[in-house]
């Protein structure tokens, strides 16, 4: 086949640095439990590559892009075969792979759907206990930034609520082709097993949407369609802004509002 070259319309940045592959494979931690790596854009297999050299836990890889799959096809037959899916991963359906089965998920992530991955990965929670991924550095520091950051917001908040955040390596430019025009980070997230919200997940996520898409203004004027104008004018504690509190503290306001229903 013709050489492969990157796509704009994929978010591709194949990864070219050996070190940084090897680093990601081995950021992975709950393969024992789960037997099974979904890797999310594989491109030219340079993480896959060292995904395939452990015999502990099976690789899956999912890949939009048919050159790439025909180039992993050329490249690793055997894998390509048996455990290469060509689909888009944001119309991927983990049940029909893995069952009920739990899986860990990793990869290089396409930069334009890179968040859309973090929320199918909780929407998936229940069967995936570990992701590591490699993110622009601007998205993985909102994922894993405390309350009181600029960029923390609605991702950090649910990601946080479930998972445990870890941020691993950071990775520059030329560690890829074509290099992006911004670093990179690869960071780990665990999930907390056993964990359940004390409320409505749906309202809670409501709440936080809300509040954050008018993250400049305090509580006491974004949650008025959700408590009593008298409640929010009187406690103090609604004149902070979104990105002060912990996703703990919004379960406990989404429960609070609850009240009022």
């Amino acid at each position: 086949m013709a050489k492969v070259k990157a796509k704009k319309s994929y978010g591709q940045h194949f990864l070219k640095d050996e070190h940084v592959a090897e680093s990601v494979a081995e950021g992975l931690k709950r393969t024992q439990e789960t037997g099974r790596v979904l890797e999310v854009g594989p491109g030219m297999g340079m993480l896959t590559k060292y995904l395939l050299k452990h015999d502990d836990y099976e690789t899956y890889a999912v890949e939009a892009d048919r050159d790439m799959v025909e180039y992993l096809t050329n490249h690793y037959p055997d894998f390509a075969e048996k455990r290469l899916i060509s689909e888009d991963f944001l119309n991927f359906e983990p049940e029909s792979i893995f069952g009920i089965s739990q899986f860990c998920l990793v990869g290089n992530f396409p930069y334009n759907i890179s968040t859309q991955i973090i929320f199918k990965m909780l929407d998936w929670r229940n069967q995936i206990p570990e992701m590591v991924g490699m993110f622009q550095k601007e998205v993985a520091d909102r994922i894993v930034s405390k309350p009181g950051s600029k960029v923390y917001g609605i991702t950090s908040v649910f990601a946080q609520a479930f998972y445990e955040t870890e941020y691993l390596i950071t990775v520059p430019p030329n560690a890829f082709n074509p290099p992006p025009k911004v670093m990179s980070s690869v960071i780990r997230l665990s999930r907390k097993d056993g964990f359940e919200l004390s409320c409505d997940e749906s309202l809670f996520r409501q709440i936080i949407k809300t509040v954050f898409n008018q993250r400049r203004k305090m509580l006491r004027n974004t949650l008025k369609p959700f408590l009593p104008s008298e409640l929010l004018m009187e406690d103090p504690y609604f004149e902070q802004r979104p990105e002060q509190l912990s996703w703990e503290e919004y379960e406990k306001l989404t429960l609070k509002v609850s009240e009022h229903q």
